[in-house]
């Protein structure tokens, strides 16, 4: 995220674009009304009419899978307009003209055609954006879970470089983090590329520096993303599996598969605070305490360091998760260090990485500090790129359109995408343990268009099948004119009805991360 969530409120222009954000991120959504109460606009595109639709200025309301046509359009308008902050361009970018070259042919009515976008629409945001000095874009899952997804954060890029909105406040490109810490856990090397500070496996210097510290030999090699994990188990490729705070039965595609797959791995640990569905398959549990049972650092979306202090001490065996690891990794022979606080851990990574030099615990204070933060003395760092990209210059990407991987057809003739609810928090382990959550959202549930209610006989609160090429759940239909037709959409959160025996799991050619927000069903009557 190259800006800060207080600078949301001084935005002159916000696209929300692949993000519910008022219910996966309601204290940002807090922030955007905050900026349109003052007269912000504010531009939505999803193909779901969303909570922020209901203020926004334009809902470019696209079909699923189709942002690199809608967002290469865009770009089309700005060149071809002479809208590009050409000084900006030329002097801290490199390859624009490539990107120029690949959306010649990309006009606003081509993007109509395939997004069913009105090309006046998409004319009259390009020129919003374009003409906007503080204009943020802010997306989410809803932009990277597709085959395209590289794709589709190529074309946002492009369009913050060719305008120069790098570097400026309240503006730039902010992709909102799923979950409290999973920046965190990316700054501290939890990647099958990158040691603690995003330096690569692959960079003999990288590797030296962390194999002095360690004192043990590294691989020069690239370790398997999550989706290559999960093929590799249903191939018998992996013999064991350590999962640690995540219920990968419930939040991955394909969960047939992914059982199998569990079935054929010979030892698998689960370290987790609550059961899980993956638990089920574990041959040792290992109990871990929870954020207000332990000290430590959590990061958020803007890459702010913060505390988290220990209020309670943990339940029987619990134990900190770096604890935990620490005593596995003595008992399988390794000297690991005897911590005895995690600021002695922070402070490790700190002194191998550059971006964290500057931060300990006793520094980050009650608001925190954003990395990078090189030095003792070094504030933080609020906005990155004021003062031009930090690799030297900014490299344009071009993409090209292509459709997602599975497309309806007679058999399952309707789009489905999946996400997130504002009364349950991911796979829903604590949110479904509470009374609150679950009398709001009980259960499973299909939103679709009247339109496609009508057409199958359904009518909202039925119980229905829906079905996929890889399975088949219940869920209850709840008749919306928030969806397109053509179009539905579940959420990911009720092992009970579990949305994920539907999904895809085709992965982005770069990330594999698996295109969860397109694939092809239908919806019969129970």
């Amino acid at each position: 995220m190259t800006n800060s969530i207080p600078e949301i409120r001084d935005a002159d222009m916000l696209f929300v674009i692949g993000s519910n954000t008022s219910e996966a991120h309601p204290i940002i959504a807090m922030e955007m009304k905050r900026a349109v109460r003052r007269g912000a606009k504010l531009v939505v595109a999803d193909p779901r009419a969303i909570w922020l639709t209901k203020i926004a200025d334009h809902h470019l309301q696209l079909k699923p899978g189709t942002d690199v046509a809608l967002l290469t359009a865009m770009a089309h308008v700005i060149i071809g307009e002479d809208l590009v902050d050409r000084e900006f361009v030329t002097k801290h970018t490199e390859n624009f003209e490539a990107v120029r070259d690949a959306v010649r042919d990309a006009t606003p009515e081509w993007a109509e055609s395939i997004t069913g976008v009105p090309a006046d629409d998409i004319r009259a945001v390009a020129r919003l954006y374009a003409t906007t000095k503080k204009a943020g874009i802010y997306y989410t899952l809803g932009i990277t879970e597709h085959t395209h997804g590289t794709d589709n954060v190529y074309c946002l890029a492009n369009l913050v470089l060719m305008t120069g909105h790098l570097g400026v406040r309240s503006a730039g490109m902010n992709p909102l983090r799923g979950q409290n810490n999973v920046q965190g856990a990316n700054d501290a090397g939890a990647s099958p590329v990158f040691y603690p500070g995003y330096q690569r496996v692959s960079d003999p210097a990288a590797r030296a520096r962390f194999e002095a510290a360690w004192g043990a030999p590294l691989s020069p090699d690239e370790g398997m993303n999550l989706n290559v994990m999960m093929k590799a188990m249903g191939q018998g490729k992996i013999r064991g599996l350590y999962v640690m705070g995540e219920d990968i039965l419930l939040s991955e595609p394909n969960t047939s598969k992914m059982e199998e797959g569990l079935n054929k791995v010979e030892f698998v640990v689960v370290q987790d605070i609550l059961p899980t569905e993956t638990m089920r398959f574990a041959d040792v549990v290992l109990p871990a305490a929870c954020f207000v049972e332990k000290d430590g650092v959590f990061t958020n979306s803007d890459r702010r360091v913060q505390r988290v202090r220990k209020a309670v001490e943990p339940p029987g065996e619990a134990k900190a998760d770096w604890e935990i690891l620490c005593d596995l990794a003595r008992a399988v022979g390794y000297p690991m260090p005897h911590y005895t606080a995690p600021r002695e851990v922070y402070a490790e990574m700190a002194a191998l990485s550059d971006k964290f030099a500057g931060i300990t615990h006793e520094r980050i204070g009650a608001m925190g500090l954003q990395w990078p933060c090189p030095t003792p003395d070094h504030p933080g760092t609020v906005t990155l790129h004021e003062d031009g990209p930090l690799k030297g210059k900014a490299t344009f990407m071009p993409a090209f359109y292509r459709p997602s991987e599975e497309l309806p057809d007679d058999a399952y003739p309707l789009v489905l995408s999946t996400g997130r609810t504002l009364y349950h928090y991911n796979a829903a382990t604590q949110t479904l343990r509470a009374k609150g959550a679950l009398a709001k959202q009980p259960e499973n549930f299909v939103e679709m268009h009247r339109y496609d209610a009508r057409k199958r006989g359904l009518h909202d609160g039925q119980r229905v099948r829906v079905a996929s090429r890889r399975g088949e759940i219940e869920a209850v239909v709840a008749v919306s004119p928030r969806m397109r037709p053509g179009c539905v959409w579940m959420p990911l959160h009720f092992p009970d009805q579990l949305t994920n025996r539907l999904t895809n799991d085709a992965g982005d050619v770069v990330t594999s991360t698996a295109e969860y927000k397109v694939c092809a069903v239908e919806v019969r009557a129970g």
